[in-house]
Formats: C-alpha cells, sequence, structure tokens
C-alpha cells in the first residue's frame, strides 16, 4: 500500500469523521485525474477497509472512518478518550483519560465540545474525540466521534404526553434532551407524572433518544417520591432483590464456638459514640489502664465479613450499591436492615462479634504497640455526640465512661495536633442539616458544627486505619537492613498531590488577597495551608478561599496502587472502620483475616476493578446526597418568594453570580442580565464579574443582600436577584468592601480560629 496516500487519504476521513465517500470523491479532493492514479485510490482505500481503518456505509462503495480501529502511525495523536462532562444548553467537554503507553498523546487540559459536535453524547459517557487543530490562545476543541460506553441509560423526569407520543423531560440539569416515547411504551403513565424510563435507541438522525417507562414513580412534589427519584437518577435501586432479603432472614446469632474462638473484650469498659439519629452502629471504643501506667486503647468494628460471605446474594447487592446513601431525610443501606441495624450493629448491652486494632499508649499517645485480630465485645453505653461534648467540656467524670471519655479526649488531641505537624490539611467540608415536619418539610436549615467529640472519634479512626494499611503495605526489614516491598494486593485509600497548574493559580490569587503560601515542601506547603486557613477564620474571604483551596486539590479513592494519602500526610492508608456502609471496609476484612492467616495474595488486576467500582459509587452517593440537600434547600426557600437574606457570592460565570444565604448555605443564581446598572463582564481569573462602564466589581466571597425571586423545584433551581441600598452597593474598582458583621468577628483571636472551622463528622477520610 502506498502509505503515503494512505495517510492523506486518511485525513480526509478523519476531518470529516461523520460523512461517507466513494473513491471518485477522494480522487476529486486529492485533485487526482487520470486513471492509474484513481485505480491506486481504489486499492489504497480497499486496503484500508480490509484493515478495518474504514467501515462501508449505507450505500455501497462509500466509506467513513473506523473510530475504533485509528492506525496511530498514520495518523498520529488525532484522537483521544475521555469522560463527557455536560453542561447546560447542550455545551460539553470532554475530561481526557491518561494514556499510559504514551503519556504525550493526551493533552493536559480538557477538550471543548460545542452542542452541535456531542453526537449523541450524554453526561459520563466514555466517549473517543476527533481534536481540530488548535488555534493560538485558544482551548483544545474537538468532536465526538464515538460513544465508547454510556454512563447510564435509564433516566428520571415528567412526562409530558401528546396526542400520539409523549416525552420525558428529565429533572437532571446535565441532560441536555428530552425522551420521545411511543404510547405503547408509557407503562400506563399520565400527563405531568414522574418515571424512571430506559433509553432504549437513539437513531443517527433523531434529534432526540428513544426510551420507554419502567417505573412509575409518582407526582412530583410528593416528598416519597423526590426522593425515590433521586436514588433512581443515580442508579441506585429503591429495594433489595428478595433473595438477599430471604439471606438476611436466615442469618443467625453466632454460635457459642465462635464467640469462644475470640479474644473476649466483654469485661473491658467500652462504649459507641455516634449521631443521635443513628441505628447502624460500626464502630466502638474500649479504654482500660495498664498496670505498667500506659493504656490499653481498642477500636472494634462490626465484623460484617463473618455474616456476609462472598458471592452470597448480600454480597452480590453490597457491591453494586458500593455504599450506604445519606438524602436529607433517610439513610438507604448497603446491606439489608437485619444486618445494619441489628446483627451487625454494635448496640448497647448485647454480644457483637468484631474485628479490632487494640494499642498499648503511653501519656503522650505514642502507640508501643499493637494487636490487630477477631473479638466480641459488649457495648457498656450508647452515646451521641452532644452527651460527648458536654463531658469534655464541663470535665465531668461522673462514671468510668466519662473518665474514659476524657482520657481519650487528651490522647486524641495529641494525635491531632502530631498529624498536622506531619503535614496534614485541614480540609473540613460544611454540612447542611434540615429541620423538618412530620411530613417531612423542611422548617429550618442549619450547619453542623463539629467539636472536639467528632474530633475523638476521628483520631482513633484514623489511627486504626493507618495501622491496618501499614500491617500489610509497610516494608519489612530483611538481612542487611534493606526493606522489602510488600507483595501482598490490598485495597488503599490514596489521595494524590496537587495538580501544580491549579496550585500555582490558587497561590496567585490568594497572594492578591494578601495571603502569602510557600510551596517549596510538601511539608511547607501544608503548613501553609493550615495558616490559611487558622487566619481567614471568620472572615468576610473565608467562603471564597475555602472553596477555590478544594478546587486545587486531587480526589481521594481506592486503589491497590499505594500512593499514600497526602491530605493526611499517611504514607499507608485504607478503609476499615465502617464495614456496615462502606463495600471497600469489607474487603479490607476479608483480606485482612486472610493475610493474617498466612493466605496467599489475590489478584491486583481484579481488585483493581473492585475499586474503581467503589469509587465511582462514592461519587454517585455524595452526588445523590448533595441533590437532595439541593432539593430540600428549594423547599425551604419555595413559600419565601419575595424575602431579602444576607449572602456571600459563591461563584460567577458569564451567566450569572451564584449567591449562598449566610446560615443556611441555600445556594441561588442572580442573572447577569438582572444586573441593570451595567455591562458586567467576568474576569475569570480574579473570581469577579466587573461593570464595564464604573467598574463595580462582584466578586467571590463578597457579601450581598439576595432577594428571592423563582424557585424551580423539578430543576431544583433558585433564582436571587439583588437588593442595593447604599451600605450593601458593592464598590467600585479599587475600592474596599464593607464587612457587615461586627468588628470582633472580622478576625477571631488566636486559638478560637480553629474552633471557628465547621465541619461534618469523617470516620476516616
Amino acid at each position: 500500500m502506498n502509505e503515503q496516500l494512505a495517510k492523506t487519504i486518511l485525513k480526509i476521513f478523519v476531518n470529516n469523521p461523520f460523512d461517507a465517500f466513494n473513491h471518485k470523491q477522494i480522487a476529486s479532493r486529492l485533485g487526482i485525474a487520470t486513471k492509474r492514479d484513481r485505480q491506486e485510490v481504489i486499492r489504497c482505500m480497499q486496503e484500508l477497509f480490509e484493515q478495518k481503518q474504514l467501515v462501508e456505509d449505507d450505500h455501497k462503495g462509500k466509506f467513513k472512518i473506523n473510530p475504533k480501529n485509528i492506525n496511530d502511525d498514520l495518523v498520529p495523536h488525532s484522537y483521544i478518550v475521555g469522560t463527557i462532562d455536560m453542561k447546560q444548553g447542550g455545551k460539553a467537554y470532554v475530561i481526557p483519560q491518561p494514556d499510559e503507553s504514551n503519556p504525550d498523546a493526551t493533552p493536559s487540559e480538557d477538550i471543548q465540545i460545542a452542542p452541535n459536535n456531542t453526537h449523541h453524547a450524554l453526561h459520563g459517557d466514555t466517549v473517543r474525540v476527533l481534536l481540530f487543530p488548535q488555534r493560538k490562545m485558544h482551548k483544545p476543541e474537538g468532536q465526538v466521534v464515538e460513544i465508547i460506553k454510556r454512563a447510564k441509560t435509564r433516566f428520571v423526569g415528567v412526562i409530558q404526553k401528546q396526542e400520539r407520543f409523549a416525552f420525558m423531560v428529565s429533572d437532571s440539569r446535565t441532560m441536555p434532551v428530552d425522551i420521545f416515547i411511543h404510547t405503547d411504551d408509557l407503562g400506563g403513565a399520565e400527563n405531568g407524572e414522574k418515571v424512571l424510563v430506559e433509553m432504549t435507541e437513539w437513531p443517527e438522525r433523531m434529534n432526540n433518544p428513544v426510551g420507554k417507562v419502567i417505573k412509575r414513580l409518582g407526582r412530583p412534589g410528593d416528598n416519597n417520591v423526590e426522593m425515590q427519584s433521586i436514588l433512581a437518577e443515580y442508579d441506585f435501586p429503591l429495594d433489595f432483590p428478595a433473595e438477599a432479603e430471604a439471606e438476611a432472614k436466615k442469618i443467625r446469632r453466632p454460635t457459642k464456638k465462635e464467640i469462644a474462638s475470640r479474644r473476649d473484650f466483654r469485661d473491658v469498659l467500652t462504649f459507641t459514640i455516634d449521631p443521635a439519629d443513628a441505628k447502624d452502629f460500626d464502630d466502638a471504643l474500649s479504654y482500660r489502664e495498664l498496670p505498667n501506667g500506659h493504656v490499653e486503647v481498642g477500636v472494634h468494628i462490626a465484623d460484617v465479613s463473618y455474616y456476609v460471605k462472598p458471592g452470597s446474594a448480600i454480597d452480590r447487592e453490597a457491591y453494586e450499591r458500593g455504599t450506604s446513601v445519606y438524602l436529607v431525610d433517610r439513610t438507604i443501606p448497603m446491606l439489608p436492615e437485619k444486618l445494619c441495624n441489628d446483627v451487625c450493629s454494635l448496640r448497647q448491652d448485647e454480644d457483637k462479634l468484631c474485628f479490632s486494632v487494640v494499642m498499648e499508649m503511653d501519656a503522650k499517645a505514642k502507640v508501643l504497640g499493637t494487636w490487630i485480630g477477631k473479638t466480641v465485645i459488649r457495648s457498656n453505653r450508647r452515646m451521641a455526640y452532644e452527651e460527648a461534648q458536654e463531658i469534655i467540656e464541663n470535665g465531668e467524670q461522673a462514671d468510668a465512661v466519662g473518665e474514659a471519655i476524657l482520657k481519650l479526649h487528651g490522647l486524641a488531641s495529641i494525635l491531632r495536633a502530631a498529624r498536622y505537624r506531619s503535614g496534614a490539611i485541614n480540609f473540613e467540608s460544611q454540612e447542611v442539616k434540615f429541620q423538618l415536619d412530620e411530613n417531612a418539610h423542611p422548617i429550618g436549615v442549619y450547619i453542623k458544627e463539629s467539636k472536639e467529640a467528632n474530633w475523638l472519634i476521628e483520631e482513633f479512626m484514623l489511627l486504626a486505619n493507618k495501622t491496618v494499611a501499614e500491617s500489610i503495605g509497610k516494608p519489612t526489614q530483611k538481612s542487611k537492613n534493606k526493606a522489602q516491598k510488600s507483595n501482598k494486593t490490598f485495597v488503599y485509600r490514596v489521595h494524590d498531590e496537587p495538580n501544580p497548574e491549579k496550585l500555582n493559580t490558587f497561590v496567585e490569587f490568594v497572594a492578591k488577597l494578601g495571603f502569602s503560601m510557600k510551596v517549596g515542601s510538601r511539608k511547607a506547603l501544608a503548613e501553609s495551608y493550615n495558616n490559611l486557613f487558622r487566619d481567614i477564620a471568620g472572615r468576610g474571604e473565608e467562603n471564597m478561599i475555602d472553596t477555590i483551596a478544594i478546587r486545587t486539590m486531587s480526589k481521594a479513592y481506592y486503589s491497590t496502587e499505594n500512593i499514600g494519602h497526602y491530605g493526611l500526610a499517611f504514607p499507608y492508608y485504607t478503609h476499615f472502620t465502617s464495614p456496615i456502609r462502606r463495600y471497600p471496609d469489607l474487603m479490607v476484612h476479608r483480606l485482612l483475616e486472610r493475610y493474617l492467616a498466612g493466605g496467599a495474595s489475590v489478584n491486583a488486576d481484579e481488585y483493581e476493578d473492585y475499586c474503581r467500582h467503589c469509587s465511582v459509587m462514592e461519587k454517585k452517593a455524595a452526588d445523590a446526597e448533595r441533590t437532595s440537600i439541593k432539593y430540600k434547600q428549594a423547599e425551604f426557600l419555595a413559600d419565601k418568594l419575595g424575602q431579602v437574606f444576607p449572602a456571600l457570592i459563591s461563584g460567577v460565570s458569564k451567566w450569572g453570580i451564584y449567591a449562598e444565604i449566610e446560615g443556611n448555605k441555600c445556594e441561588g443564581m442572580i442573572p447577569i442580565g438582572s444586573l441593570k446598572d451595567d455591562y458586567y463582564m467576568l474576569d475569570e481569573d480574579n473570581y469577579q464579574v466587573i461593570g464595564r462602564r464604573h467598574g463595580r466589581t462582584y466578586k467571590l466571597g463578597y457579601p450581598v443582600n439576595i432577594r428571592v425571586r423563582r424557585v424551580d423545584m423539578l430543576k431544583k433551581q433558585i433564582d436571587f436577584e439583588l437588593v442595593e441600598d447604599e451600605d450593601t452597593k458593592a464598590p467600585a474598582k479599587g475600592g474596599k468592601s464593607r464587612d457587615r458583621r461586627p468588628a470582633e468577628q472580622v478576625k477571631p483571636t488566636k486559638g478560637k480560629a480553629q474552633s471557628r472551622r465547621k465541619g461534618k463528622k469523617q470516620k476516616g477520610k
């Protein structure tokens, strides 16, 4: 084959991936007129077809490019594979997947895809993209030429019936099209009813996909319907399979023989600390003083692996779910209720099977010895965080449990301080909570505060997770003092270092606000982050800097390839402490038991696939939780149209300014078009919009007053309008904004800044 001619022909097809050409059209484009040269074109196209680089079109003699089988030697690096991130209006970005065999072939930036170039791709799909020649000073652009894998085929929305057909209008803001439904495929659904639809096909020349109703959910606005809709939208099942429920009913209490085979902690002081409304208690702490003056601290975790065996119906369902899901008004457990709330839950005054990490510690919280193994415990007391916090704040020692909590609080404080000295970063996300009436309607919204009782549990769970990971992954000392890497496949919780480009942008940005950061070393950077968080606590910039700082960081995920946990500054870290609600923890329990018994290593590739699945399901669960919060926030504001609230600007875009109401984090958008006093432009680098004529700025973190203008419950969207008066007007360019907070709140005294940072309890990050 004429390689040069083949390359030239392929480039024509590459640049027109949706078009079909015959040999005459190709010859014409190449300026070939002689019969001999046209015969060469025919031979070349035939060979490309036989090599499967071209595929035959519906019309005989015409060919199209085959995106699945491009010869990179002939057309190098014209295509990338990635995940599509769909935006409102149909515009999209493709996040490239790394090409391990050729890292240089993958652009570091996301690829912009115009609405007319998405080729029926939807949010989350894995796609192949043809890259356009890059223009100077422009971001990479391209068009989708193949959908490699659909992220999902089921969608939730509302039926709109016509005379002979219907459409489903999706709830999701990332779904750019409605789904066409034949009347025969409505399944009895009525106009205006919320349904779950399966997308069955999307013909090439149709603007809309075709689907059928597979479940009627009910009328929009009903709380139960809306919560079920959120679960269905993120592909979480609404019920457990009958087979799994049947297995759960057959589970019995452990035998006396099983209890006798375990280390017995039933006579050791043991207690649980959890949220007041919790039912699934998967961790407990034990405490006792030793004759040598040291203390023994036991972290006892529900032994789910004893009851849930690999390959069982319960195990298969737990793996598919990956995690429990926590919506505003309900928990959708990973395990059937009999297991999570009864058999496995470490309830007070009941004998329970555990997998435990038991540590001997001195008064300086140094771990002098560790034992890991199977135990049986009996919790002496079930406590809520509020009770434990009251003991810590009052120094109460009315009983043995109170005394143990104070001693453990002292040790946890030392562990926490040491962790930050070692380079851990104090990222703490805020948790929105709702006060609900008897109909689950929100009557109040508040931010839950994380206090010392939460930190106590967090530190010992972190220590247990770290200890378990080290017991398997940490090198052992061999002859001549050479460390040997562990050859055992294990499930780690890993967190990569920040993206350098994003980090540099962040450092430059905070410098403009008067804050300096040192990036010369990993420890210096962590210290800079923590100093920054301390300095901004209680100030107007706090929300702004917190938001941008989190965006600079990588996401934690599960993997068999250990790269350490950057945010915690742990070289070895895993998730061991929540097997009732996280499948990776259950995998860790099984692997740990196997290796402690001297078993051989498991297959790394197989477990890496498990890790990827669990990471995906973790993100879906977090997205579902956020969606339920957004719905309840919209519901909370739906009857407050016209009311005015103080807010902070939480985001800026060319479409509008996003603002978050202070105290409850209800976020809405102020459309740019509603700002009538000027023509505003986006200054993306400085997170602000600027008026072209007067130079007035609205910057991320800036305090404003807003009025609730519109609430769309279906899309979970809230629109605000700016309320201006002489005291709240944004300053002109170069001016200073007025902080509405009392002077004593602008800069908190040293030592109290930490307590002002609010966050949720995290039993192992």
